[in-house]
């Protein structure tokens, strides 16, 4: 009796499964119909636009995971963007590439680029990077698309506009800050030049999007400046590291992620808080300040606290990192080059406002055609936002990448990354010539004899991104950068790096990347007045 129950109840799970297998099955065949269409039609894309396939970078294990632990090596010796080249020398300058089970396209190729930023805008869009970022800058210019993108746009557009004459102000008050403090640290026979960057920096925004500095560099802002610039840094870096998982960002975070995200949050919601009250008490359109605050616009469009803190976490990100790294790269340039740097101090002297006893001029500053020369070559070796990538919205192609000679078109499926790396496209020597690694701010020119003329580099020169996403901060950014470099070099006779370097050192100084790439070693220098 009982075994025969126990065949009835196996004879009736049997059918059960049965049942239940059969739309898993059918499930199992249609996905596998849709797929085989796919990659019909991804083939008769690709010979429609005459595609040709990449190179293909893997690893040796499985899912390619001996390239994370690369990475990961790279990362820990901070020499990332050494690794990055050094994988585009041995899979070509734009290949695709099979990491966890997905491929992706890297592309050092400058027509590639101008499709992803440019011509093909529409066909990509920030991909993961949304989500990946949101726990740090919420919901603001570096994490939208569309239509709020274009609103964000819009209201920091006034922000950055170079020919306001307070926000010259700004600068000036707060270089003289800096050079205060410059002179109070270098007491101890030598100043590290690059966080005091970032407060310089911290200061001039803060200053120009709310009307009012933090004072970071004077000793009553100091501590919670620095405190901040370190929470922002952390939570970068977590960003960073994340976005190199691709759709995998969410395995990094914990309790350390958090904690600077919080704090740079908290940072953020006092000046929302005490910007809110104050305009509550004024309750009056006319007590605005005069001119265009990115805070007040914001204001006037809403009062959610959080709305207002992530746009401005956003902007304090465009304002600070971007310019305080173009100016610790460029001060360890200069001190490793003392000839550029006397030349350079030469042309600071020779301006008529140091003659007069005054200060330098906007115009001035934009007549210093060996100034202008240095800052390009800076940028050009160390960019803004070193690496970059993009996600196609649909089935796309890019110009170049493809065939034996990488010179046909490449396909870009739906929902594939393509990574860019500016760092590694401006030292490309077949675009720069055989001396792409060194310094030399001559390269650019015009009249030079010994070198190619870069007057039409276009694309191949990307300091500030490109397209409708550029910077619009490109032009402020070298403003502050030019005025601060300049009261600097007219402070001081001689600027030595205080550490001895390697020439392996020197010529691959350790770095760090969050969002930008920053000296992992500061900016040390002696200062001989």
């Amino acid at each position: 009796m009982f075994h025969q129950q126990i065949l009835e109840a196996q004879g009736l799970f049997s059918k059960i499964a049965f049942a239940l297998s059969i739309p898993l099955l059918f499930g199992f065949w249609r996905l596998l119909l849709r797929r085989r269409e796919a990659q019909r039609l991804e083939a008769k894309f690709a010979i429609e636009h005459r595609c040709q396939p990449p190179p293909i970078l893997k690893g040796k294990w499985p899912l390619s995971l001996d390239l994370l632990v690369e990475v990961g090596k790279a990362d820990k010796a901070k020499q990332i963007l050494r690794f990055f080249i050094s994988v585009l020398e041995r899979a070509g300058s734009t290949h695709a590439q099979l990491l966890l089970g997905s491929r992706a396209i890297n592309t050092v190729d400058p027509e590639n680029i101008e499709a992803i930023l440019s011509t093909q805008f529409k066909d990509f869009s920030l991909g993961a990077r949304e989500q990946n970022f949101r726990p740090l800058l919420g919901h603001g210019i570096f994490t939208q698309n569309g239509a709020s993108w274009k609103y964000s746009r819009d209201l920091l557009r006034p922000i950055f506009n170079h020919q306001r004459t307070e926000y010259f102000t700004y600068i000036q008050s707060a270089v003289d800050n800096l050079l205060a403090r410059v002179k109070e640290d270098s007491k101890q026979g030598f100043v590290d030049l690059q966080p005091l960057f970032f407060l310089l920096t911290l200061d001039v925004t803060t200053a120009a999007i709310l009307g009012k500095s933090t004072n970071s560099l004077q000793d009553q802002g100091g501590k919670i400046g620095l405190q901040f610039a370190s929470a922002f840094d952390e939570g970068q870096h977590y960003l960073a590291i994340r976005g190199r998982l691709g759709d995998f960002y969410w395995v990094v975070g914990g309790k350390k992620f958090k904690g600077a995200c919080n704090f740079v949050h908290g940072f953020v919601d006092k000046i929302v808080a005490d910007t809110l009250a104050q305009e509550a008490l004024s309750n009056n359109e006319e007590s605005v300040k005069e001119g265009y605050l990115f805070i007040d616009a914001l204001i006037r469009q809403t009062k959610d606290a959080k709305v207002i803190r992530d746009q401005l976490v956003n902007v304090l990100l465009a304002g600070r990192d971007t310019t305080a790294c173009l100016l610790s790269w460029a001060f360890r340039l200069l001190a490793r080059h003392p000839d550029v740097q006397q030349r350079l101090r030469v042309e600071c002297l020779e301006l008529s406002s140091y003659q007069d006893g005054d200060l330098p001029t906007k115009e001035e500053l934009k007549g210093m055609k060996y100034l202008g020369r240095v800052i390009h070559e800076v940028l050009r070796l160390y960019p803004s936002v070193p690496i970059n990538m993009r996600q196609a919205l649909k089935d796309t192609v890019l110009p170049v990448g493809g065939g034996p000679d990488g010179k046909a078109p490449i396909l870009v499926r739906k929902g594939e990354a393509v990574s860019y790396c500016v760092y590694a496209m401006q030292r490309r020597k077949d675009l720069y010539g055989e001396d792409a690694d060194e310094f030399r701010p001559d390269r650019w020119d015009p009249d030079q004899k010994d070198g190619r003329d870069l007057r039409h580099i276009n694309w191949g020169y990307l300091p500030f991104n490109g397209g409708p996403r550029v910077c619009l901060g490109q032009e402020f950014a070298i403003l502050e950068a030019s005025y601060a470099i300049v009261r600097l070099l007219q402070t001081y006779k001689m600027i030595e790096l205080a550490d001895e370097e390697t020439p392996d050192q020197q010529a691959h100084p350790k770095h760090t990347i969050t969002l930008v790439v920053a000296s992992a070693n500061g900016c040390k220098v002696r200062l001989v007045s």
